[in-house]
């Protein structure tokens, strides 16, 4: 969520972005936010870069794994699938109608996205970033 010391972001260039299952928010003026470097600039990635929320990218966002695999809710407002993210999603695992590549999937306009990250993951190498798997005993 905002910082109560930040400015107030004008609603009609509000972005809220809600990961699930973690259940946070972050909120950001459209258009302002630096570019991380990961993935297409103001992608789902870059957000999750931007405001420490994990998402797994093996490949470093370039649309060469399907590690940053998500699921977006509703579709408005977020850039077209190019020929290359959807040769790669064929090859993750559980894909559904609203599957994207988190490096790929570019928010256009500013609104409200609810994106889930799935619990699995298809290649377990991170980028110095802690991996979320437990050890059996």
């Amino acid at each position: 969520m905002s910082e109560p010391n930040e400015k107030k972001i004008p609603a009609e260039k509000l972005v809220r972005v809600t990961f699930l299952p973690e259940g946070r928010t972050v909120e950001f003026e459209f258009g302002a936010m630096p570019y991380q470097h990961h993935g297409k600039p103001m992608s789902f990635l870059d957000v999750a870069e931007n405001h420490d929320v994990f998402l797994d990218h093996a490949c470093g966002g370039v649309c060469a794994c399907t590690t940053c695999h998500l699921w977006i809710k509703d579709q408005a407002g977020i850039s077209e699938a190019d020929d290359d993210e959807l040769d790669r999603m064929d090859m993750a695992a559980d894909q559904q109608l609203n599957s994207r590549l988190g490096c790929q999937a570019v928010i256009t306009r500013p609104g409200d996205y609810v994106v889930e990250i799935p619990k699995w993951n298809r290649n377990y190498v991170s980028e110095g970033k802690p991996l979320a798997l437990t050890e059996e005993k």
